[in-house]
């Protein structure tokens, strides 16, 4: 979930809309395979349009910056079919294959986004938006993410 929504009604949404979570990896690598179930429910008509606005943007795009392909060639790619793994090969192919150093890097860069950054302000703009201002335990975009599509219970 962008970091410019709020979700009103996340128990629906979960049980409705099969998005992974940005912690989840493929290939070692955060936030890519959210980004492949964004790009193929997109294609066929069933990602919400709350998320149109952000496709290719946000994390996605720091995403294909990181892989060094093209947002529209890689949708033109997932739309021709095939297993997340053979996908990130075609980025690596078409891109660049990032080694365990840089992917390392980029875990933790994305798993700590929103906490003491140059995101934090928006983080907690958009957790008080959605009600979540008292939640200490949200302290990142992921973690806001998570909470907000009903993978993070409240503590307690």
């Amino acid at each position: 979930m962008p970091l410019n929504h709020v979700r009103k009604s996340p128990d629906f949404f979960v049980a409705q809309i099969p998005l992974r979570s940005p912690s989840e990896k493929v290939g070692g690598l955060f936030h890519f395979g959210r980004m492949l179930d964004k790009i193929r429910l997109h294609a066929k008509g069933e990602l919400p349009s709350d998320y149109h606005a952000n496709l290719g943007k946000g994390f996605d795009e720091k995403c294909v910056k990181f892989l060094r392909v093209n947002y529209n060639q890689l949708v033109e790619r997932v739309k021709q079919g095939s297993t997340d793994d053979k996908i990130l090969q075609w980025c690596f192919d078409n891109g660049r294959r990032p080694n365990e150093d840089d992917i390392y890097v980029w875990n933790e860069f994305m798993r700590k986004r929103g906490w003491n950054d140059e995101v934090s302000e928006t983080l907690q703009r958009r957790k008080a938006e959605a009600g979540m201002a008292d939640r200490s335990d949200i302290q990142t975009a992921f973690q806001f993410i998570d909470a907000d599509e009903g993978r993070l219970p409240k503590p307690g």
